[in-house]
């Protein structure tokens, strides 16, 4: 058992849900570099009341974290402690409001969202198609890729604090800067509202094709990774720097960074996610020595190490 799950039964009992809670729940298998400890509870809600009784009869030391596809995430060894919500297909609907908004749900794919979108004529959204993620993980994140982020598309988030507490904030509430948002701790984004433009299903379409071409031929989309490691500094590329620094290839362990876009790093096989974040680590002090500029970290690193 992780150190992590050690302790699940000597946590106060918890809650009665209607959706499925499970203890010791090997997260690995949700995350897309394929490695790392168990949660010592997943929590897969039923509905927003499901989630907003659960939190709020949960006792407030246990620490709660939302989960997505697990695309940018490392999940450490020892696993994470408390509770991880993961939102099912009761949160993954996609509706039009008006010629130009679509409200989603926190669970919902950038795919799901961007294909609405071209089927309804709503344009602007399209660089969703390219972030492996939930609407929750790139509201928090301010997901964004090809020159587009979160917040140029949201209107409005929904979110359950920590407490239960249903909340709707504003686009300014979020405090969004670059892969950031001030969403307060533990709290879980249900749902948000984005607001496009008009045009074209075919013009769309034709967008998200671009992309999609674009993303299979310079990223290792068909490998276990975790999607784009380090933020871009301030006037200069992650990639370019890790490149100029001779970690293309860099290996430790079954860790390794991309040979077809080296801010990715990828698990060759049997890599621990130990092996994954000190390869990692590895790679932004060689390039701190080589260009003087400390990458700091896009993937998310999250539970205990062992």
């Amino acid at each position: 058992m992780n150190p992590a799950a050690s302790s699940a039964s000597s946590l106060p009992s918890l809650p009665r849900v209607r959706g499925r809670l499970t203890a010791d729940a090997p997260l690995a298998p949700l995350v897309w570099f394929k490695s790392g400890g168990s949660a010592e509870w997943l929590f897969e809600p039923a509905d927003i009341d499901d989630l907003c009784d659960f939190l709020s009869a949960l006792d407030p030391a246990v620490p709660v974290m939302g989960l997505g596809l697990g695309s940018n995430l490392i999940v450490r060894d020892g696993g994470v402690p408390g509770v991880v919500v993961r939102l099912g297909k009761p949160f993954a609907k996609v509706e039009r409001l008006d010629p130009v908004t679509l409200r989603c749900g926190g669970g919902a794919s950038g795919i799901l969202v961007s294909s609405t979108a071209r089927d309804a004529g709503i344009g602007g959204v399209e660089f969703l198609r390219s972030i492996p993620g939930t609407v929750g993980g790139f509201v928090r994140m301010n997901g964004g890729a090809y020159g587009r982020e979160v917040k140029d598309v949201l209107v409005e988030a929904e979110v359950v604090l920590r407490s239960g507490e249903r909340r709707t904030l504003g686009l300014a509430e979020l405090g969004y800067s670059y892969r950031h948002s001030q969403l307060p701790e533990g709290a879980i984004v249900t749902g948000a509202t984005f607001r496009g433009h008009a045009a074209e299903p075919a013009a769309i379409g034709a967008e998200m094709d671009r992309i999609a071409a674009e993303r299979e031929a310079s990223q290792p989309l068909r490998s276990k990774t975790g999607g784009s490691t380090f933020k871009n500094p301030q006037g200069h590329k992650a990639w370019q720097l890790v490149d100029q620094a001779g970690c293309r290839g860099l290996t430790r362990g079954d860790a390794q960074v991309s040979e077809k876009h080296c801010n990715f790093l990828l698990n060759l096989g049997a890599a621990t996610s130990a092996d994954i974040e000190a390869l990692g680590e590895e790679v932004r002090e060689k390039v701190k020595a080589k260009s003087g500029v400390m990458l700091e970290w896009e993937i998310q690193r999250v539970g205990v190490a062992l």
